[in-house]
């Protein structure tokens, strides 16, 4: 099947059963090599027609860089672990992906056995119980564990393998010379991330349980209630993933308090405005020094999701936080700079909670209720806080950390420039750093020089070319039942989206009610992260996937629209704690929505309709 025909739409290559099978899945053309770039277990096999995978944009909303597809590899390492070998979560295995024309696929292995479910509960009750009796000491050793980590991968130093080693190396008899070093270090930053993803699942899955059992609970109970009701029981969290934001209200009142207010306009670059406030004297010096105390570390922030390269920190990258610094400014000039409405969210669950608890018909479901709905909250918080030590600040020292062994590889003229790493897989950069440690060793040049520009030159092209691929959103046959709580939560998955993949509506986008209110207002259509500093004051967001740190421009925003996602997202979390309008999980919506469409975004009934 050829790739434009997979733009078309479902019923162009559809099977019997629904989507296109993996197998009919053409290379695009151009970019007929891509597989080259990933490694032979991400292909898809023969037998993968018969299952059922949908495309990870919330994760993955672009063609993956070879080096980045360890952001897929260690993750669903670690997911798999943690659920199926570790907890022995009783109902669910891991998560397989694939990756066709560089996007990633995955399915979730369900176990559906009776007898083996009862089997895997038994050893599951006791684990579980262990963790969530012990949470908030557990958390408090978690966070721990995850400092110390940053701090490994921060202190992790790349060799400059000089003509000769420093003399007190053989007066001390230090015994090793710096090219050992260099595979080490890299090894270890390799194995770093690892153990981060490991920690990073190590009590998030059993956060994602607890809510999926009250979620069960609930849809049992009261076969009405939406997932957006549901949440909206564990709204009103005070979580860290939000202090980048806060610290960027801080600066603002700051801004105003010191007289700078007039540095801070719409579309001034980064670079400017810091300039002209080191020409403000003492006021300028002071808002310049509460600036970099904010930058660590609540800077090391992706402005993805944590899963690419090139979505750099905003400390890597101010284009976010100055974009959202003038309007901030001017809301506190206005006096109009509001807190996170969390005290009304908190008050709306208690009265959205009570008001199902008053229908349970005994003292036993209302006990039952309460236990299942309390863990939640106790074990909620990490949902989302679990993000800023992961793949935020960890993840953004570790690309950072990798680039430095990419600038090494430059100056031995292996790669043309640092960033070409990426363009390697982790394996092959172990090859090429064996290759100079060989050759600084032997006192001649590496042989990567002749070897390594011409697959990363390729690779840059295919990459190019693949971005223009419209991947379908779903791949074989449709499955009789699709009720998997978690898949439904995170990336709004279920029979009912399935239905509208196949056969979307010509009228309105239909996708998650994931923040409540209807708004109307001019669309913005962002397909890239970079590309956020193009949103203007009382636009509409609308793009494939938000992650938590674009959090601060959720004051520009009217809502938020997005392709991907479910009612446990965590676009669907920021927008319920920014008190935003938002619909998840539409599909399709970037597709359908141009700038400068005027649409209805109704977050109540989880539709967006395009009005002119």
């Amino acid at each position: 099947m050829a790739d434009d025909a997979v733009e078309q739409g479902p019923l162009a290559g559809e099977t019997a059963a629904g989507f296109p099978l993996p197998s009919q899945i053409a290379d695009v053309p151009g970019a007929e090599g891509w597989r080259d770039m990933y490694q032979y277990f991400t292909r898809f096999q023969p037998a993968d027609d018969q299952r059922f995978w949908f495309y990870n944009s919330m994760h993955f909303p672009e063609p993956v860089p070879a080096f980045d597809t360890i952001t897929s590899e260690v993750p669903y390492q670690a997911i798999g672990a943690n659920t199926a070998r570790l907890f022995v979560f009783p109902t669910t295995l891991g998560i397989e992906h694939r990756i066709v024309n560089g996007r990633v696929y995955i399915t979730a292995n369900p176990v559906l056995d009776p007898a083996e479910i009862e089997r895997r509960a038994a050893e599951f009750g006791p684990r579980a119980a262990h963790y969530f009796e012990h949470w908030d000491e557990l958390y408090e050793g978690w966070k721990d564990r995850l400092r110390a980590l940053i701090a490994d991968v921060e202190a992790i130093e790349v060799p400059q393998l000089p003509e000769w080693e420093d003399a007190e190396a053989v007066f001390s008899a230090r015994g090793v010379a710096q090219n050992h070093y260099l595979r080490e270090g890299f090894q270890k930053c390799v194995t770093l991330y690892s153990t981060m993803w490991h920690h990073h699942t190590e009590m998030l899955m059993l956060g994602y349980g607890a809510y999926v059992v009250f979620f069960q609970f609930c849809t049992q109970a009261f076969p009405e209630i939406s997932d957006q009701t549901v949440a909206r029981m564990v709204a009103g969290i005070d979580v860290i993933m939000y202090r980048p934001d806060d610290e960027l209200r801080r600066l603002a009142r700051l801004a105003v308090e010191l007289g700078l207010d007039e540095e801070f306009t719409e579309g001034r670059r980064a670079a400017v405005v810091l300039a002209a406030l080191a020409e403000r004297g003492e006021a300028g010096a002071r808002w310049l020094a509460e600036f970099e105390k904010a930058r660590d570390p609540w800077f090391n922030v992706s402005t993805g999701d944590g899963f690419y390269h090139h979505h750099l920190s905003w400390n890597d990258d101010l284009t976010v936080p100055f974009t959202a610094l003038p309007g901030y400014v001017a809301a506190v000039k206005a006096g109009t700079l509001k807190d996170r409405p969390t005290r009304h969210l908190q008050a709306e669950r208690e009265r959205i909670a009570t008001g199902y608890r008053d229908l349970l018909a005994s003292e036993e479901e209302k006990a039952a209720f309460d236990q299942m709905l309390g863990l939640c909250r106790l074990v909620f918080p990490f949902v989302e806080d679990h993000k800023f030590y992961c793949e935020h600040q960890f993840t953004t020292l570790f690309f950072r950390k990798v680039k430095e062994f990419g600038a090494l590889l430059a100056r031995q003229g292996v790669l043309a420039e640092a960033d070409d790493i990426f363009h390697l897989h982790h394996t092959e950069v172990d090859l090429a750093l064996a290759d100079v440690m060989l050759a600084w060793a032997a006192g001649s040049p590496p042989l990567g020089g002749t070897r390594f520009p011409a697959i990363v030159a390729e690779r840059k092209r295919m990459l190019a070319v693949l971005k223009d691929w419209s991947p379908p959103p779903a791949l074989g046959p449709v499955p009789e039942a699709l009720n998997d709580p978690a898949v439904r939560m995170l990336w709004g998955v279920t029979q009912e989206r399935i239905e509208q993949w196949l056969h979307p509506s010509a009228d309105e986008m239909r996708g998650v009610a994931a923040s409540p209110g209807v708004v109307e207002g001019i669309a913005r259509v962002l397909h890239d992260v970079n590309e956020i500093g193009q949103l203007r004051e009382g636009e509409v967001l609308v793009c494939p996937v938000t992650a938590p740190s674009w959090a601060p421009v959720f004051a520009k925003i009217k809502a938020a629209v997005s392709d991907i996602g479910g009612a446990m997202s965590h676009a669907a979390i920021v927008a319920r704690e920014y008190g935003m309008p938002a619909v998840v999980g539409t599909g399709d919506a970037t597709k359908r929505i141009r700038t400068g469409d005027k649409i209805r975004v109704d977050g109540d009934r989880g539709t967006v309709r395009i009005l002119a």
